[in-house]
């Protein structure tokens, strides 16, 4: 890089504006709240409305596993979509299709023409559109803020999703026992509303695009040897999913260890409330945190930290006390989450940023969608303490990762680093 280019790129890191007087990141970060605000509602409204249409808790289940089959299906063609098309573009035709399958869905609901095909068919869309829009969504912040500023907003973006997830699912509730209609239509509000936002952000959402399109299946490959070959790329590939199986697996374990202890249904829904607090004020210090704490130091802290916690919790797994060290493990994730997203920009060229990511999440959702039936095994087979120690072991993969793989130990701080072409 030139001389003057260095000296553009830093006057450009001068002049970046606080993160919530950006204008672009504001319109994307609150159409984003409103769009996940309006899925956590429906989220809860839709197996109730499956139960009520067939009484099947097998059925209910059902469209469920359809959501998260058809959406792990879709992540990777969705990263070489990202890469191919203007990101702005596809976040509207996303929004505008889950907005049309939902006020669909509230019409049929509203009418009583309402399925299950309705429903399944209604949540394979949704799945598909919500592969894509997310991949756009991760592609393009590092378009509108400055490269430094990634992990803050990553973290931004944890504290909104931690936030839509706590209050979304009783107010979909609440909106359901109004009239079983109302909460899909809210929903398909709200994707009104993120478009109308996304509409009104004018800054490009990606780099020019100079090169020849190839094959998609060649550009997926591309995308795969990429994050393959990038030394903290391939480390990434060995943090995220292990961690992601341990603690969802954990989750799953305190249910069935509660319940199997006799432990009143109230008292286990108060120690998935503890959990929950403990990620959303995670996700509310990670902005702090990613602003204070060098990256490396980051990750090697909070998987550790995360090991120690959900070991020590082996020895409370009698009382709700478990939820504890869990609410604190856990607390970590959103900062994990900024630091691993944050640098992975850093390190990824623009025009495959889809691709990369949608490699990292596929593996990492792939792994989390056999959490229930990890945790369950574990169970079985180990008993309660014996499943938390396990899920401690499971969680050290990640921290070893963090400690000594080469992408780890190479990492240089955001300030000192150029965007790659």
């Amino acid at each position: 890089m030139d001389a003057v280019s260095v000296d553009v790129n830093l006057t450009e890191r001068a002049k970046a504006p606080s993160l919530w007087r950006n204008k672009a990141f504001n319109l994307l970060w609150g159409s984003q709240a409103l769009s996940g605000l309006g899925s956590s509602m429906s989220a809860l409204a839709t197996p109730l409305l499956t139960l009520y249409l067939t009484g099947s808790p097998i059925k209910a289940g059902l469209v469920g596993t359809s959501y998260s089959v058809v959406r792990l299906a879709g992540q990777l063609p969705s990263g070489v979509i990202t890469d191919r098309v203007d990101r702005r573009r596809l976040m509207l035709t996303c929004d505008a299709a889950r907005l049309f399958a939902f006020g669909l869905l509230g019409w049929a609901v509203l009418t009583d023409r309402i399925t299950l095909l309705w429903i399944v068919a209604t949540v394979m869309v949704v799945g598909l559109f919500d592969a894509a829009s997310d991949t756009a969504h991760f592609s393009a912040i590092r378009n509108v803020v400055a490269l430094q500023q990634v992990p803050q907003a990553s973290a931004a973006n944890e504290a909104r999703q931690a936030a839509v997830n706590l209050v979304g699912p009783p107010i979909g509730g609440a909106l359901y026992g109004f009239a079983r209609s109302v909460p899909f239509f809210a929903d398909a509000i709200s994707f009104l509303l993120s478009f109308i936002g996304i509409w009104f952000i004018r800054r490009p959402m990606q780099q020019e695009r100079t090169e020849p399109r190839e094959h998609p299946v060649k550009e997926l490959i591309e995308g795969v040897r990429f994050t393959w070959r990038e030394p903290f790329l391939r480390a990434a590939l060995f943090i995220a999913p292990p961690i992601n199986l341990g603690f969802n697996a954990l989750m799953f374990a305190i249910i069935v260890i509660l319940q199997q202890r006799g432990t009143p249904p109230a008292l286990i829904g108060t120690a998935e409330a503890v959990i929950s607090v403990g990620v959303l004020g995670g996700a509310f210090a990670a902005g702090w945190i990613v602003r204070k704490v060098p990256l490396r130091r980051l990750l090697v802290m909070a998987t550790w930290t995360a090991v120690v916690v959900v070991a020590a919790g082996s020895l409370l797994t009698s009382s709700i006390l478990i939820s504890v060290p869990m609410a604190i493990a856990i607390a970590f994730g959103p900062g994990l989450n900024s630091a691993l997203f944050g640098y992975q920009a850093a390190v990824t060229p623009d025009r495959l940023q889809g691709r990369v990511m949608s490699v990292i999440i596929t593996l990492a959702m792939g792994l989390a969608s056999m959490a229930s039936l990890v945790g369950g095994v574990l169970v079985h087979w180990l008993g309660g303490p014996g499943t938390v120690l396990a899920a401690a072991g499971i969680i050290s993969i990640s921290a070893l990762a963090a400690t000594f793989s080469k992408g780890m130990r190479t990492m240089r701080p955001l300030s000192e680093m150029e965007a790659p072409a």
